[in-house]
């Protein structure tokens, strides 16, 4: 009588248990397809962004598609999940506008305590006082802080289209209409917002390139081909500056070389936390009681990306919500975010045509990403003013201010001192009211300055 034996599962069935998750090959590879046309905006957007940090275009092309590319493979591999990363919208508009263009920091340095923040997230991944401190903070604010940085990241790209300028009357007002940059930039405005109504994938994509077509007829765009040049895509690489992060040589730690890793850190694991309780409902991976299997693998997953992404040349990495597009498509497992790393390094091979595409082009992507980060406001409570109240004054006083820090300072301290006069402060608060005590003595400090 012979005996028949199963044969062993394969390497994709032992590696990421399709099976187990009613899923198969054909379908991850489709679904990490689907995920990385809905978000390879983001190798057009980032490098636009960075770029007015002085920091050389094609190089930050490259170290974007090695952040998102790296990061994503180690989700899939490490976590098993189908969650893709990529430098985070928002955090880009922070370490331009706010840390190198608004504090006058070098972007060498920046990108140093985007390393040091990615290496602290790491520890506190590590420590479990990660969870301690998402937990010291109100998922109001979670909502609030999202949205913000939404309205922040679509009033750079009215800036940029020229559809909103500065005015000395009222502050701000409507540029002209009549100029080549506000035709691009509605152009891909409407275009992308109907490929979007009509569910196309890669509609972001696709109206940006539409738009960059445009600008190239309308005399936009002033570009002379460039052969792929490794010295030129490498211009970032290892350019950090570790010590001047860490002030060594210059008077040891600044408040604002504090402050900045306090962003970074902290804004990465809110919207970190937002990405991952809404794609792993989405995709039936939670367990019963909401928690998130194999959480700290996801966290190490991010912060392993950012140190990378810092290293390649790029701001803080961050898992993208856009990666709900790949779960509706069927991608279960960490197949899906390994086939979404694998096109992003293949998308290294075009980064020196980025330089081609004007900013007006990549406007319309930043108006309408924003548009998208409201959706968090619909779970916060307006009717109680304990929720209504610091929700708000986070909500516009970070696009008001320039300032992500500045939202999240305002917002926490409003929470902190409106629940203590509510006589609702407890013991187990203790970490939200040192968190607000700081955030004050940070408003004393430039008061004083």
């Amino acid at each position: 009588m012979t005996e028949t034996t199963t044969p062993k599962p394969g390497f994709l069935e032992r590696t990421f248990q399709l099976s187990a998750h009613n899923t198969g090959v054909r379908t991850e590879v489709l679904a990490g397809a689907t995920t990385f046309l809905t978000m390879a905006y983001i190798v057009l957007v980032n490098p636009a962004i960075l770029g007015q940090a002085g920091m050389p275009i094609a190089a930050v092309t490259a170290a974007t598609c090695l952040a998102a590319g790296v990061g994503s493979i180690l989700m899939g591999l490490f976590a098993n999940y189908p969650i893709a990363l990529a430098p985070g919208m928002g955090l880009n508009a922070y370490f331009t506008f706010t840390v190198v263009k608004g504090m006058g920091i070098p972007w060498p340095v920046a990108l140093g305590c985007v390393f040091i923040s990615g290496i602290v997230f790491l520890i506190l991944t590590f420590a479990g006082v990660r969870q301690l401190i998402v937990n010291a903070i109100p998922k109001s604010l979670f909502a609030a802080i999202a949205a913000g940085i939404g309205l922040f990241i679509a009033l750079i790209g009215l800036k940029e289209a020229g559809i909103v300028v500065a005015n000395p009357d009222t502050l701000v007002g409507l540029g002209p209409l009549n100029t080549p940059a506000v035709g691009v930039a509605l152009l891909g405005l409407i275009l992308i917002g109907a490929l979007q109504v009509w569910k196309v994938k890669g509609a972001i994509l696709i109206g940006i390139l539409a738009a960059t077509a445009a600008g190239w007829i309308t005399g936009l765009v002033h570009w002379q081909p460039i052969p792929y040049d490794f010295e030129a895509m490498t211009a970032t690489a290892f350019k950090l500056d570790i010590p001047g992060a860490l002030g060594l040589g210059g008077g040891g730690l600044s408040a604002a070389i504090l402050e900045i890793l306090f962003v970074f850190l902290f804004v990465d694991m809110f919207d970190n936390v937002g990405t991952l309780v809404a794609v792993t409902k989405k995709a039936g991976l939670t367990q019963p009681d909401g928690t998130i299997p194999r959480l700290n693998r996801i966290l190490f997953a991010d912060a392993a990306a950012s140190v990378v992404g810092s290293l390649a040349g790029t701001s803080t990495t961050v898992s993208y919500i856009e990666s709900a597009s790949g779960v509706a498509a069927g991608g279960r497992t960490g197949l899906t975010a390994v086939v979404t790393g694998l096109l992003f390094l293949i998308a290294l091979f075009a980064a020196p045509l980025v330089q081609a595409i004007p900013a007006a082009a990549t406007a319309p992507a930043l108006i309408l990403v924003g548009a998208m980060m409201m959706a968090p406001l619909a779970q916060a409570d307006w009717e109680d003013p304990l929720v209504a109240i610091p929700a708000f004054l986070t909500l516009v006083m970070i696009p008001l201010t320039f300032s992500i820090a500045n939202g999240l300072a305002v917002g926490l301290i409003a929470y902190a001192a409106l629940k203590l006069i509510r006589g609702q402060a407890r013991v187990g608060d203790w970490l939200l009211y040192v968190l607000a005590a700081l955030f004050v003595a940070r408003f004393v400090y430039m008061a004083a300055a």
